[in-house]
């Protein structure tokens, strides 16, 4: 009888804990979707794309259009900006920037490598990343006059369009006439160096890219994404990029 009583008493408490759980699953829903509705409504041209339970007891973690990150209370009602830091045995962790790398190696793996110009690494490739790029950027130029080294490192190189003047520009059109170049190599190269290309025009992704730098979180050239999702944000030489990599 003991046994039997003991059995009973185990199957009651797991159908508990599934039906709790089932309950805390229904109710983080819920709030999540009141939640995006209330900051959707009076928050103008805030577009909420996901809701979750953030890391951090009695807030929500709130991704909008642009790649930004926010936390609210479950009524919506307080707002925090900024990132959000964890205390670990290993030290300080940042866990939006945790968020945002995920996403990015999401959103990037989902777009797809087709219409990158891209620069082969010399040998064997050791990592691969995507640079955002504005043919105009004096820092930009910079780090393509290291593009050798780079490739030279076992480092392949995809650059992604980001004219920062937007369409339109004469840096946007600059960067159509390159893609759309016989040799997009040269046409890059030359116009990293400052030098003419010949105005053309042809069915492009430039436009495209631009606006999968917003999502990504772009916000100045050059934005460097590693295969993690993790992004670098300006000029590093070659030599101490790959030490980063622990390539050196």
């Amino acid at each position: 009888m003991t046994d039997q009583i003991r059995r009973l008493q185990r199957i009651v408490c797991l159908a508990l804990a599934v039906g709790l759980g089932a309950w805390a699953t229904s109710a983080a829903a819920d709030v999540a979707t009141e939640l995006s509705e209330r900051l959707s409504k009076n928050i103008p041209g805030l577009q909420v794309t996901n809701v979750r339970e953030s890391k951090a007891p009695g807030l929500y973690e709130i991704e909008t259009s642009t790649g930004e990150t926010i936390y609210a209370t479950p009524d919506g009602e307080f707002l925090l900006t900024g990132d959000l830091l964890q205390i670990t045995p290993s030290g300080i962790a940042n866990v939006t920037e945790a968020g945002r790398a995920d996403r990015r190696v999401n959103i990037m793996n989902s777009f797809g490598k087709e219409g990158a110009i891209h620069y082969p690494a010399k040998g064997e490739q050791k990592a691969e990343i995507a640079i955002f790029t504005d043919i105009d950027c004096p820092y930009c130029r910079k780090l393509h006059d290291e593009m050798s080294r780079l490739n030279e490192l076992g480092i392949a190189v995809n650059y992604f369009a980001f004219p920062r003047s937007g369409p339109g520009t004469p840096s946007f059109k600059k960067y159509e006439a390159v893609w759309c170049s016989d040799d997009q190599q040269a046409a890059m190269d030359a116009a990293k160096g400052g030098r003419q290309v010949a105005a053309k025009s042809c069915e492009n992704p430039v436009g495209k890219q631009f606006e999968l730098g917003g999502r990504v979180g772009v916000t100045g050239t050059p934005a460097i994404i590693l295969e993690d999702g993790k992004m670098v944000r300006g000029y590093v030489p070659a030599d101490k990029f790959a030490e980063g990599l622990g390539l050196l």
